[in-house]
């Protein structure tokens, strides 16, 4: 508890709002198949998430606009830098410890293939008990929905891990409905299912990939993290 208290102050400080530890042992067929043998050297992960600033997040409605859609690729681009700072700086201190580590970036596609990293951060926030996957594929947390950006530390250190929550989106669709590309199935999150039961990631991208042509630089369109209804209703609460 000392280190898992000493690691989850040291994220704090540094800016983070979510911090959890999580048992990967449930998903190591998965975790593996992701990324491969050399994590097998790791059972645990420290997830750490940073808020977006609702003022951005509730403007995505007008993604289509220039102003708009460059403000909040900034945002998302000065999030994932702290968030691989706070990781950087959690790293080292295990290593202090004597322990080993991975830091796996907060945005990183190391399979341009299946368009994924060698990782699933949501993974780690949902096994350290922080939220639960909704049928966005998005990591939802209890407190403000999907308006969280994550990073990951994989670690061999032994500390007491967090318990999966239960799916609270019930029978919402609001981000399958809301979805311009009509990515989602709407198919509610299942471990034993591929992620494209519930993601047609093809037709995001694309989606962006449009939008990029009107906006050079910027495949922005977030409409997902807006609409949800537990983020709007937390942070008006």
């Amino acid at each position: 508890m000392e280190l898992k208290n000493l690691l989850g102050h040291k994220a704090v400080d540094m800016g983070a709002r979510f911090f959890g530890v999580a048992d990967l042992a449930v998903a190591k067929e998965a975790i593996l198949e992701q990324g491969g043998e050399f994590l097998n050297a790791f059972p645990r992960a420290l997830s750490v998430g940073i808020a977006m600033s609702d003022r951005i997040v509730d403007l995505l409605p007008r993604h289509k606009e220039a102003i708009i859609a460059r403000t909040y690729d900034y945002l998302y681009y000065t999030v994932n830098q702290s968030l691989d700072r706070i990781a950087l700086r959690l790293s080292a201190t295990l290593n202090e410890h004597g322990f080993k580590s991975l830091l796996v970036p907060a945005s990183d596609r190391a399979d341009t293939k299946n368009i994924r990293g060698i990782f699933s951060h949501k993974l780690a926030a949902n096994l350290a008990g922080l939220g639960w996957i909704g049928p966005s594929c998005m990591l939802i947390t209890p407190e403000i929905g999907p308006r969280v950006r994550w990073v990951t530390v994989l670690t061999d250190a032994p500390m007491k891990t967090g318990l999966p929550l239960t799916n609270g989106c019930g029978d919402c669709r609001s981000c399958v409905e809301s979805c311009p590309p009509n990515a989602f199935t709407g198919r509610s999150f299942d471990p034993s299912e591929p992620r494209e039961s519930r993601f047609n990631i093809q037709r995001c991208i694309d989606y962006r990939n449009l939008l990029e042509k009107k906006i050079p630089g910027v495949r922005v369109c977030g409409m997902c993290v807006n609409v949800c209804p537990i983020g709007k209703k937390k942070k008006s609460a």
